[in-house]
């Protein structure tokens, strides 16, 4: 029998999750490690483990496939997410919703403020809730601390799709899910939205199904 996740060392808990090749697996909300603030990361991994540990949540978010992962959707609540979109969308979509290719990034210890009053709404989805989607309201624009995995300090302004991804993720080490602050009016099915609501805005899916989008 095994041990509880929450009585095994962190790291031994990593080389578990890395003995099996290929993608890791991703925990479905419900499990608890999703609801409970992750645990600053200050070398419990050393630096040889914490680079396969990277590279595990890399492929892992290619394989999925999504635009960014945090250790705890893996089991691991460790403050660490890794981001990347290539932003495959056509012009109009790119346009409306600020949209830009994000290049690979890993976040360590992240924490994000807003800058400026400017919120949008668009649908969200995520790995630990896969099938469905809903409109989340989020400030447009963030300035991200922290630290990337090679302990080099982090502050920088993100705008448009990657503020929104950014704080996603950093949500995620937070315990929070993004359906916590998703209009729950607007919660639809993939192909529902695939059919229905796959315009640059969620103006109609706003019409036809009863919320309401920031100014």
């Amino acid at each position: 029998m095994s041990a509880p996740r929450d009585r095994v060392p962190l790291a031994a808990r990593v080389e578990q999750l890395l003995a099996a090749d290929g993608p890791l697996p991703i925990v479905a909300a419900g499990d608890p490690v999703l609801r409970q603030p992750a645990e600053p990361f200050d070398g419990q991994l050393d630096a040889g483990l914490l680079a396969r540990f990277v590279e595990a949540l890399r492929v892992t978010m290619h394989a999925a496939p999504g635009v960014g992962l945090a250790a705890p959707q893996v089991g691991v609540g460790l403050r660490i997410a890794v981001i990347e979109d290539p932003a495959p969308v056509p012009q109009e979509v790119r346009q409306a919703r600020g949209r830009v290719p994000l290049p690979f990034r890993v976040l360590v210890n992240p924490s994000y403020e807003p800058v400026g009053a400017a919120r949008a709404g668009f649908f969200e989805g995520c790995l630990s809730l896969p099938g469905w989607q809903a409109v989340v309201a989020r400030p447009t624009r963030v300035r991200l601390t922290g630290s990337d995995e090679y302990g080099r300090a982090v502050d920088e302004l993100f705008s448009g799709w990657p503020a929104r991804i950014v704080q996603h993720e950093t949500d995620h080490l937070d315990g929070v899910l993004y359906v916590d602050r998703a209009e729950l009016r607007s919660l639809s099915a993939n192909g529902a939205v695939a059919q229905r609501w796959a315009q640059p805005t969620p103006e109609a899916a706003a019409r036809e199904l009863g919320f309401a989008l920031p100014q």
